[in-house]
């Protein structure tokens, strides 16, 4: 007895719908930094953040595989996964445009490792580059945390196309 379904490209997958469906799920906000060999810092916002284990402490990522950053976070051996808090929209916003320099104007100290973490982020994760897995369109990235720190505050999240917020402290 077969019980799977039809694979999705060929049952006619409606792309703009499945979209929209995602879209009512809420999610938190993450800006993902690192440093490049030669001191210049890079960073991204993504909303595709998740737990994955407590031992070992693991958590993922996922990117584009055709993000221009794709080669910086696939060679780097850290990153950090900063988790924005509800005053930091305009933030999120900054690290998601191209061809700009968002450290020229945000605020961050640097980690044991050298790694930028965002000032006034509720959370982060400064996190070893475990291992990756191509999937679909994207990049699964693998992060083992070395180290993390909690700042108690409302968190940003993002739900149906909007940024808003938990409003309330943990």
């Amino acid at each position: 007895m077969n019980t799977s379904s039809p694979r999705s490209s060929e049952r006619g997958f409606d792309s703009a719908h499945f979209r929209q469906a995602l879209s009512q799920f809420a999610t938190g906000v993450t800006v993902i930094t690192t440093r490049l060999a030669d001191g210049t810092f890079r960073g991204l916002t993504a909303s595709s953040f998740n737990s994955v284990s407590l031992e070992p402490p693991l958590v993922l990522w996922s990117l584009s595989d055709k993000a221009n950053s794709l080669p910086i976070f696939s060679g780097n051996s850290h990153y950090v996964i900063n988790v924005l808090s509800a005053g930091q929209e305009e933030l999120a916003r900054l690290f998601s445009r191209r061809g700009l320099d968002p450290f020229a104007s945000t605020d961050y100290e640097l980690s044991r490792t050298g790694q930028p973490i965002l000032k006034g982020v509720t959370a982060w994760f400064e996190c070893h580059n475990r291992s990756r897995y191509p999937e679909g369109d994207h990049v699964i990235f693998v992060g083992e945390v070395e180290e993390c720190a909690v700042h108690p505050q409302p968190a940003l999240i993002f739900h149906g196309g909007q940024f808003g917020s938990t409003g309330k402290s943990q």
